[in-house]
């Protein structure tokens, strides 16, 4: 293929729609083959149309067609047309078709810019300027200028590519993520809204008239921004306040406050409460052949310790009777030791338990580790003072004359009420004491045993959690089994007993109990103690430890091993729930 001869192309005058160019060389305007796509010619370029091939006219392919050669001329065009330059902005030529695309040397740049660097100047033309500026003063532009095409938009109207209307549209004249920049045209703050709907002139403050509100000085509440109708002032970006002085994790955690959990008893006292009423019932009660233990059973197990102590007092004043003489000549057995034990207040029934524990041939150990081991420092004193009182003893004299060795030492050390009650831990000592016990035990021949009563008789609950957990890394044992391979008899009993309530307080009294109703029999005694000591404490705690460890409620248990009216009046005390 050929092609034909100068002018024969098109018809003369051109193509409709073509016309001819100044300067245009014959047969120009015809449009290109299809598929080729058409860009007219700019105007603006110098002398007008293309520059002539380095050879004059249209020299004949190489290999027959439309292109011209590799030596100048138009190359042919991609499958796709000619695309949009890459980073620009030009919208992609209406009718989907390319213009042609840059020849081997000189014309327009490829996509994406001129390869190699800015374009070369043809000997007798002036260089293009490139895409998207504009060309320098006096100097023709390269491209016909149209609206819009490389060049910013008309004062006021929005940049080109952002939604028209919508939020986050930055104001004319201002680029996106440009700081200081006012809100949105969408956004509208709430006075200028209140303004609005009561259709009155919006009023905006001047920037210099408003505070200038510091990031950090901002509430909390506002998020970190300022208030509605507040702006800042200062320009730049917000300065971010100054972390706070910490202190290094180990020296943060060197002391701890620990809160012990609240405890709860299952006995409370009853409103409104009426003495006289009551003492009426309880004399109602007893009066005459028999008594209705069931009414004395729902009396007592329905008081607190002080209602209970408000009748006593109230009855001897009403009939000139004391009330627990009465109790004693109607009732008898298990029955009227726990009444009774209803009726004394707290120390002073401790204090009787000790006493009879150390009354006569032999000695209860196991009531006085129980008591001694487990009260705080004020239930103590209340005890010693109670016990000096009603037995006209020492406390501690009796201790010390009733046991010996370690053990005496251990209920002297006890009978001190000098246990740090802090709930401050310090984690520095917490380990050394922990090393002082391992030393101590585990890691020489015998076992110091003044050492574990220093550290066990002396240190806060919570100190001694996290010595006890030091000394697990330390040993690889737990201190529990420590004591029990290193100590024997009642001092292995005390140190122990000091290391459950440590722990689990609810749990050492559940325990206590479960052992009073195992097996053949029922130690009476013990558990009516128990039951009856921490009615108003931690029963229902221990409730709950009880079921956890041995799967039974203790309602159950007691309902099991015990009868009649003893019965009634201890299930009374412990509740039916958990």
């Amino acid at each position: 293929m050929s092609y034909p001869p100068p002018g024969g192309y098109p018809p003369p005058g051109g193509y409709p729609g073509y016309p001819p160019q100044p300067g245009q060389q014959p047969g120009y305007g015809a449009p290109p083959p299809p598929g080729g796509g058409g860009y007219p010619p700019p105007a603006g370029y110098p002398g007008g149309g293309y520059p002539p091939p380095a050879t004059g006219g249209y020299p004949p392919p190489a290999t027959g067609g439309y292109p011209p050669p590799a030596t100048g001329g138009y190359p042919p065009p991609p499958a796709s047309g000619y695309p949009p330059p890459g980073g620009s902005n030009y919208p992609p030529p209406p009718g989907g078709g390319g213009g042609y695309p840059p020849p081997a040397s000189g014309g327009y740049p490829a996509p994406g810019g001129y390869p190699g660097g800015a374009p070369q100047a043809v000997p007798g033309f002036t260089a293009p300027a490139p895409y998207g500026q504009q060309p320098p003063p006096g100097q023709p532009p390269s491209y016909p200028a149209q609206p819009g095409y490389g060049q910013q938009p008309p004062p006021g109207a929005a940049p080109y590519g952002a939604p028209p209307g919508q939020y986050g549209a930055p104001a004319p004249g201002q680029m996106y993520g440009q700081p200081g920049a006012p809100p949105p045209a969408a956004y509208v703050p709430v006075a200028a809204a209140a303004a609005v709907a009561a259709d009155l002139p919006v009023v905006e403050p001047a920037a210099a008239d408003l505070p200038v509100v510091e990031p950090e000085k901002l509430p909390e509440e506002a998020g970190g921004r300022p208030p509605a109708g507040v702006a800042a002032a200062a320009s730049g970006p917000p300065r971010q306040a100054p972390a706070p002085a910490s202190q290094p994790p180990t020296a943060a955690m060197g002391s701890l406050a620990i809160n012990e959990q609240a405890t709860h008893g299952t006995v409370v006292p009853i409103r409104p409460f009426d003495a006289e009423a009551d003492c009426e019932l309880y004399r109602k009660a007893m009066r005459g052949a028999g008594t209705d233990e069931a009414t004395l059973i729902n009396l007592i197990a329905t008081r607190s310790n002080e209602q209970r102590q408000k009748i006593k007092l109230t009855y001897k004043t009403m009939y000139g009777k004391d009330l627990i003489r009465d109790i004693k000549s109607e009732l008898s057995g298990n029955l009227e030791e726990c009444m009774l034990a209803l009726f004394m207040s707290g120390p002073y029934y401790d204090a009787h338990q000790l006493h009879r524990a150390m009354k006569g041939a032999g000695t209860d150990e196991t009531t006085l580790i129980e008591i001694l081991c487990t009260r705080t420092n004020k239930e103590i004193e209340a005890i010693k003072a109670e016990f000096k009182k009603n037995y006209h003893k020492d406390l501690e004299k009796s201790c010390v004359s009733e046991t010996s060795g370690h053990f005496k030492r251990l209920l002297v050390s006890m009978c001190q009420a000098n246990r740090d009650e802090s709930t401050n831990v310090d984690m520095a000592k917490a380990t050394k004491e922990a090393q002082d016990l391992f030393q101590a035990g585990e890691k020489k021949w015998g076992t110091d045993e003044s050492r574990f009563n220093v550290i066990l008789a002396s240190r806060s609950f919570p100190q001694l959690r996290a010595t006890f957990s030091e000394y697990t890394k330390i040993s690889q044992r737990d201190i529990a089994n420590s004591i029990q391979r290193e100590m024997s008899g009642d001092l292995k009993g005390g140190f122990l007993a000091i290391v459950e309530c440590v722990r689990n307080r609810p749990m050492f009294f559940a325990d206590r109990l479960y052992k009073s109703m195992k097996g053949a029999g029922t130690n009476d005694s013990n558990l009516i103690r128990v039951v009856v000591s921490r009615s108003e404490i931690d029963l229902v705690e221990i409730k709950k430890a009880f079921l956890e460890r041995y799967h039974k409620t203790l309602y159950k248990m007691i309902e099991g091993d015990t009868s009649g009216d003893y019965k009634r009046l201890l299930l009374g005390i412990v509740g039916q729930g958990v």
